[in-house]
Formats: structure tokens, sequence, C-alpha cells
């Protein structure tokens, strides 16, 4: 088939990547030029593991993938992949001004088009939005009918960042949301090839789907995170009570590794916006899904109590941060929890000493003046009162890298029972 994607971030690129893999003809059209013309030098603009050699097999390789700044080239497709971020609005609602630019721009493309394009929304938005703002755009740019001249769907994703090549050929299943048969019925046909169960729906359920899948992952986080906190205060490993749980196959062990909290483009963004859509649009206040976030936000705080427990008054106390990116094998630092640490301890007066092996450059952009960016793990770690590990990057996991040191793992990157002969360590809640 032939697909437009549009968008190339991480959801866009490396559906993109995937789709022309399995053997589509795929054009992916970014506005942001510079963009364009790295795509089809086949190098990657994101920090993904196994995308660049993906990218590279695809643009110079199989030649099937390419980058235009046109929307035009939607007039050669079959199907167009909305695939546009949906940030945070301040209020915790999502700003829809990219999947309105989308839906304008294919909608005006379709106008000129004579043959049945079916346009899919991969994007996460709150259920019921591409009933209300896709297609009523689409309808209106087109001058067309959706269900008669074009097809439209939903089909979320769920790829992990860091592991998203991997996940993309490998999925647990395929959501379609459909607005009719023959909409669903080319989704399907994208797909064909993948062996992984296929669910067919209505499109607002698919959405709830997305919605409800990064809820319930949230929630497993900040479950083990109370968990944790009552263990530590009993003298319990939480990680050894995890062991005894996990061999329930209700539980499983995903998701439940205890530490500082989530962060990074999807599950804060998504429970913000599904609690505030849900109170001010439905009436419900949605409290379990409140308690979540808070537990996460007061989370990543306690590494910060545990050195000051450690150290007293952090004013002039040089402190080490390893790990900046939301988790290890990106550079993504979006609502990654190493911002509101960095932040606390520098109003704290605090000397901050940063390294992050791919994240410092996307950092720089966002945190405040005053820290110093060092080039590696051991010299941000040298002369250092206190080390926090707060981003669990393999290479944070070499204790000899702390000898006599004071150290406060957010991540359990080591292992305490190890870790204690070779520095002052302590988890921030084991």
């Amino acid at each position: 088939m032939k697909i437009a994607v549009i968008g190339a971030g991480y959801v866009g690129l490396v559906s993109a990547a995937g789709l022309a893999r399995l053997g589509h003809e795929v054009v992916c059209i970014e506005t942001d030029r510079d963009r364009v013309d790295t795509i089809n030098r086949g190098v990657s603009p994101l920090c993904e593991a196994g995308l660049e050699e993906l990218l590279s097999a695809c643009v110079s390789g199989d030649g099937n993938l390419r980058a235009s700044a046109e929307y035009s080239e939607i007039l050669d497709t079959d199907v167009s992949l909305i695939c546009v971020g949906t940030p945070s609005n301040s209020d915790g609602s999502i700003d829809l001004s990219y999947i309105r630019d989308a839906a304008t721009g294919i909608g005006g493309t379709l106008a000129a088009k004579p043959d049945y394009h079916v346009v899919v929304t991969r994007s996460t938005v709150i259920p019921g939005t591409t009933r209300d703002v896709i297609i009523p755009l689409l309808t209106g740019a087109s001058g067309k009918t959706a269900g008669d001249d074009f097809g439209i769907a939903f089909n979320p994703e769920f790829l992990q960042e860091g592991t998203a090549v991997q996940a993309f050929f490998n999925p647990d299943r395929i959501i379609i949301g459909e607005f009719d048969r023959r909409s669903g019925d080319m989704v399907a046909e994208v797909y064909r090839d993948m062996a992984a169960p296929v669910v067919r729906t209505d499109i607002t359920t698919a959405e709830m789907v997305k919605y409800t899948s990064n809820a319930f992952l949230a929630t497993k986080i900040s479950f083990i995170n109370e968990i944790a906190n009552i263990c530590q205060r009993l003298g319990i490993d939480v990680y050894d009570v995890v062991d005894g749980i996990r061999f329930d196959y209700r539980i499983g062990d995903r998701f439940l590794n205890a530490g500082i909290g989530f962060g990074g483009s999807c599950l804060p963004k998504d429970l913000r916006a599904l609690t505030y859509a849900s109170s001010v649009k439905l009436g419900y206040s949605a409290p379990l899904l409140k308690a979540v976030l808070d537990v996460n936000e007061a989370q990543a705080l306690k590494i910060i109590e545990v050195a000051e427990q450690k150290l007293g008054d952090l004013d002039g106390k040089k402190v080490a941060v390893l790990g900046l990116a939301f988790k290890p094998d990106t550079d993504d630092i979006r609502e990654a929890p190493s911002i509101r640490v960095v932040e606390v301890l520098l109003e704290k007066g605090a000397l901050v000493k940063a390294y992050d092996p791919r994240a410092m450059e996307n950092a720089k952009a966002v945190l405040p003046a005053g820290v110093e960016y060092s080039s590696s793990a051991a010299a941000a770690i040298t002369d250092s009162d206190c080390v926090l590990i707060v981003t669990e990057w393999d290479e944070f996991r070499d204790a000899s890298l702390y000898k006599g040191k004071t150290v406060i793992d957010g991540r359990r990157a080591l292992d305490p029972r190890r870790a204690g002969s070779v520095c002052d360590y302590r988890g921030v809640c084991w």
C-alpha cells in the first residue's frame, strides 16, 4: 500500500520506518524541513535504539521511505496516518493545534483526490476527538463526506521509547477503531503481515483503549511506590515483596519497579488529560487517577528528602545528578523526574553537576541556569558530597564508580547488597 505518515516524531518516524520495512511505500510528511533532509539521508533525528539502522535500510536500501514537507504527497497514497503531538495545556487538557493542522492539511488535499482514501489517527486523543474535531475538519476542508468519499479510523500506538522499534514489529495487539467496515478493512490491510491479535471496535472505544492502557500502567507504578514507602518504614525491601507477588498471573512483574516515579511524553500527559476531560466534560472527578498523579509527583522528590537526611542542609553542597532522560536508551526529557529534582536542588542552594550520555543537550533547553554539565559520570561524581542516580543507564550500574561516596539510588540501578560494601548507599524507597 501507499501510506502517508503525518509527523516525524517518535511515533510517526518509528511507524513510517516500520511500515516501510513491511513493504509499504511510505512518505513521511513533516513541516520541519531540516528534519525532512535528515530523514532523506537515512539519518535518525531521534535517539531511539535501532531506528537509524532501520531508516538507513528503508531510505537507502529498499528505497520505499522518504520524507517531504508537502501535503500534496497524499494525492498518491491510499492511507494517511496522523502521528502528530498532543502536548498538555496548562490546565491539563490536550493541545489539539497539531491535530487541527494535520486534519485541515489532509482535508484540503483530499478535495483534489478522486480516489477513496482512509485517514487514520494514531496520535493519542481524548475519546470523542475524532468524531467532534477531526471528522468536521476533514469534511469542511475537503467538501467530501466521511464514509462515502473517504474513510476514518483510529489506530492507537503502544510503543515504548527506548524499545519502540522492537515494539512496532512485535505488537501484543492491534486496535482498529473504525468509522465503518470499509475503513477498518483498509487499516487491517496495512497490518496484514503482522502476527498479533486484532481488535476491531468503534472509534471512541479505541480512543479510550489507549487512555485506559496508559492509566493502568501509571497506576501500577504509583501503587508499587506507595507500597515501597510503607515497606521502607517496616524495614522490608519492596523488591523482595514484588518477587513474592509476581508469580500470580493476575499481577505479573511489569511496571512494578519502585523508585522515583514515571515521566515521559505519555503517562503524565495522558492521565492529566483524562482526569481533566472526566471532570470538566463528564462531571466525574476520577479520584483514583488524581491520586496516581499525586503519588507520582511526590515520589520524585523523595530522593531529595533522603539527601537531606544524609547531608542536612543542601545549601552549598555539591550534588551529582546522574541521568536526565526520563528513561534509559532515549534522549527524551519530557516530564522527566530529573527536571523537578534539579529545580528543587537549585532552589535549596545545592551546586548541581549533571551527566547523561544522550539527553544533556535537550536538558540544557529546559533546566534552569546554574547547572554544571559534566563530560562523564566520573567527572560529575568527582568532589561531590552526594550522588543521585535518577536514570538507570547501564553505565551507572558499575558500583566501583561510587567508591567512598554517598549514593542515593532512585532507580535500583545498583544492587543494594553489593553497593553497600563500596559506598554509603541508600535506596529512595527500599
